[in-house]
């Protein structure tokens, strides 16, 4: 499963929150599967960079964790559009990004960040006025699954022959130094 260090405030939220109270989840846990609209894939391709966002899913179980926290697991799924690396065609690929975390107070997150060695798990992520946002976790695995230099099948950059004096990089620069 995907770990990451912390949540960044600084994720394009647009306009994706799935806002789960703290207090609406029941011992026994929730399960919740959502499907981002056209308008906020369109919103959140554009945030993320890419060409389009046909498809945005995510599914997740809470539980509570202790007295005042949450344990979220589940997976971002989508189908992403990026022009290739090599030939700038369009390339669609498939994410699937698992997620496991652990939602506390804030004082306890702010506490955990201090107190963490490296042998113990990480810290809680902190909970804003005792809400999870589903959506802001989905963005956030959404952005580890894109690849950042998607390629087309069976493309392959071929790069010019190592002897060959016009591939070095500052080659055009010297034929214009020499011709003046």
């Amino acid at each position: 499963m995907a770990k990451r260090k912390s949540a960044s405030p600084k994720l394009p939220s647009a306009g994706w929150s799935i806002p789960v109270p703290v207090a609406g989840i029941p011992e026994t846990g929730r399960r919740l599967e959502v499907a981002a609209d056209a308008g906020v894939r369109a919103a959140l391709a554009k945030a993320v960079g890419v060409t389009a966002l046909p498809r945005l899913e995510v599914a997740a179980e809470l539980f509570r964790h202790g007295r005042d926290g949450v344990r979220v697991t589940g997976q971002v799924s989508a189908t992403v559009e990026q022009p290739c690396v090599v030939t700038l065609d369009p390339v669609q690929s498939e994410i699937l990004e698992t997620f496991d975390l652990t939602f506390g107070p804030a004082a306890a997150a702010a506490t955990a960040d201090a107190d963490i060695t490296l042998d113990t798990d990480e810290p809680p992520e902190a909970l804003r006025d005792g809400i999870v946002d589903l959506g802001a976790v989905a963005i956030e695995f959404l952005i580890l699954g894109i690849d950042p230099y998607p390629r087309k099948p069976g493309v392959a950059f071929d790069a010019p022959p190592a002897g060959d004096p016009s591939s070095h990089p500052f080659a055009a620069l010297a034929a214009l130094k020499k011709s003046s």
